[in-house]
């Protein structure tokens, strides 16, 4: 059945490979930073400024690049009039082309990283001017006829419940307020700042406006889970709307506060009590009405439904990063154990929705053993992400400080050395339930035939003579 035009599949597909190649790379450099946190490999790091630019590159790539690449994939299954493709595809290859140069940056000696809020940065051109390419393949995506729903073509993209679109358009539009945030914090930012001020105050305000994209492309992904697995979307299209208009209202004044100053402390302080009170009560009430829906139909459903363990996942780590968020009291690893909840809800969402994206896209499903596997991924990372979090809390609570890697990360307490830990444990429990999805997703893009027969020829060294082209009888 055709779920989107051959263009935008083809559009699609283009994202969803570059968001999962983007945290393929991330995950490589996740599994050092668990390794130099956890006792006693804490003591062979003497380079805590080796894991500082491996953080960056990883944060950066698993949740900038794969977040908004991910939510440009989704925009491009909507198929709308004055749609451009040939501008689509300028902005997709703006995007990978700055998506290379990110740890294409780490190949260049004494670069200093700035481990700034949001988005964290690695001082020079390159790496800036890849941030840059990507951001404007953002916008050349989002600022297209597909925004607007009277534009929408009848019947497209099947795969997208119409419940979800207004959602999805909310995400869309907050990504451009980001952008227009960027921006205006650029334009009236104080000369002569060094580093970490001038990336502090670049990303703090449009960091707060892309938290809103994020959850707005999660509320998206939840319908598009449930409403298949309960027969009919739990929300009404009213409801999503209102909702999302109530996430977007703080967000459309991110431009104006930071035109108004970003180095000025209330401008600093709006954009932080926007997302702590602007966020957290239409999520819960959007959650509210999910599990609603799902109770009302529990009776004609399998609870063990991809679909659903993934939504089960993705709202059990939205709890608890608006619960650990309250409990926030200081600069200590608390605050990394409320955005990796919360991080790890919107990627539990994602990664569930690939699976059955991927037919859409012009993929074939991988073998039987893969299949069974796959079924229970989002209850193993999802799992992992939380134990995860939960070692940070514990570590925080006894007050152990956030940014500090190998040699500079001092464990005072049993209460910090247990955290970390726990902490580890759940790390390498995500990673598998993140490498049980990227074995999945890369067979998918490439057919297990297809891998064999590579393998054997370059173990052979030797590669099948061109084929002559034949008139087509047809």
């Amino acid at each position: 059945m055709e779920l989107a035009g051959h263009n935008a599949r083809r559009q699609a597909g283009r994202w969803l490979a570059l968001a999962v190649a983007s945290l393929l790379v991330a995950g490589s450099f996740s599994l050092l930073l668990v390794i130099a946190r956890v006792p006693p490999f804490t003591s062979l790091v003497t380079d805590p400024q080796f894991f500082k630019r491996c953080l960056v590159v990883h944060v950066d790539l698993a949740l900038v690049v794969w977040f908004y690449a991910f939510l440009a994939a989704l925009f491009s299954l909507l198929e709308a009039r004055g749609s451009s493709p040939a501008r689509g595809a300028v902005g997709f290859g703006a995007a990978a082309l700055g998506v290379a140069a990110l740890p294409a940056t780490l190949l260049v000696p004494g670069v200093e990283p700035v481990l700034s809020n949001y988005v964290p940065a690695l001082d020079h051109p390159l790496f800036l001017a890849g941030l840059a390419l990507f951001f404007v393949g953002l916008l050349f995506t989002f600022a297209d006829a597909r925004l607007l729903p009277s534009r929408e073509l009848p019947g497209a993209a099947r795969l997208l419940p119409p419940e979800a679109r207004p959602a999805l358009r909310a995400a869309a539009l907050a990504v451009l307020l980001a952008l227009l945030t960027f921006a205006a914090s650029f334009s009236t930012m104080p000369q002569g700042l060094p580093p970490e001020g001038r990336y502090e105050l670049l990303f703090w305000g449009g960091g707060h406006v892309l938290q809103v994209a994020s959850e707005c492309a999660m509320l998206c992904v939840w319908l598009m889970l449930l409403t298949p697995a309960l027969g009919r979307s739990p929300v009404s299209r009213g409801a999503v709307v209102a909702l999302t208009a109530v996430l977007l209202l703080p967000a459309a004044a991110g431009p104006a506060l930071a035109l108004a100053g970003v180095q000025h402390g209330w401008v600093h302080g709006a954009f932080t009590q926007a997302m702590r009170w602007g966020i957290f009560p239409a999520v819960l009430v959007f959650l509210a009405l999910c599990l609603r829906g799902v109770w009302r139909a529990r009776r004609d459903v399998d609870l063990s439904n991809p679909r659903l363990l993934a939504f089960f996942a993705s709202a059990t780590l939205t709890i608890a990063g608006f619960g650990l968020g309250a409990l926030i009291t200081g600069s200590n690893t608390m605050v990394p154990a409320h955005y990796h909840a919360n991080i790890g809800a919107v990627t539990c969402a994602f990664m569930g929705v690939t699976v059955p994206m991927l037919p859409a896209l012009g993929c074939e499903w991988p073998g039987a053993r893969l299949q069974r596997a796959i079924r229970w991924q989002p209850a193993l990372f999802g799992s992992g992400q939380l134990v995860f979090a939960l070692g940070f809390a514990l570590a925080g609570s006894s007050g152990m400080a956030r940014k500090a890697f190998g040699a500079e990360q001092h464990i005072r307490t049993a209460g910090e050395w247990a955290g970390l830990v726990v902490m580890g444990v759940g790390g390498l429990v995500a990673i598998a339930g993140g490498l049980l999805f990227l074995t999945y997703v890369v067979r998918a893009f490439a057919p297990a035939r297809r891998l064999s027969k590579l393998a054997v020829l370059t173990r052979r060294r030797t590669w099948p003579k061109p084929v002559e082209s034949t008139p087509s009888r047809h």
